[in-house]
């Protein structure tokens, strides 16, 4: 594991994803997931989301549709929350929802747009 890394995915991850979720996903480590968790840290977050060609709206957006098209309900709704926070607007993920309804079929989107809904109320909550 690179270290600096690492370090980075711990930064962006916090960044996007909030302190509350990165403590209770490192703490929650035990021995059959850490190597998995020290992989997304690094890799995901340090890697791919530390670099600079891309802003982190643009990626949050990538992201919204790419989930969204997989069918990962929980994903789907941490990076709605991490897309409010990176600058996506509502409106905005309403056309990546659109989008996908085009391009990945209407079932997907009408998940999607349920699940982005519940996100959206439980930030309201909170």
């Amino acid at each position: 594991m690179d270290k600096k890394t690492f370090d980075k995915g711990v930064e962006v991850r916090t960044a996007v994803l909030g302190k509350q979720y990165v403590e209770n996903a490192l703490k929650n480590v035990d021995d059959f997931n850490r190597p998995f968790q020290e992989l997304v840290t690094e890799y995901c977050w340090g890697a791919v989301w530390g670099r600079d060609e891309l802003p982190r709206k643009t990626r949050s957006m990538l992201n919204i549709a790419m989930i969204a098209i997989l069918n990962r309900p929980h994903e789907f709704k941490l990076h709605i929350k991490g897309a409010l926070t990176n600058g996506v607007s509502k409106d905005e993920i309403r056309e990546i929802l659109m989008q996908v309804a085009i391009y990945a079929g209407v079932p997907a989107a009408v998940d999607s747009f349920r699940l982005a809904r519940e996100a959206f109320a439980e930030l309201e909550k909170a």
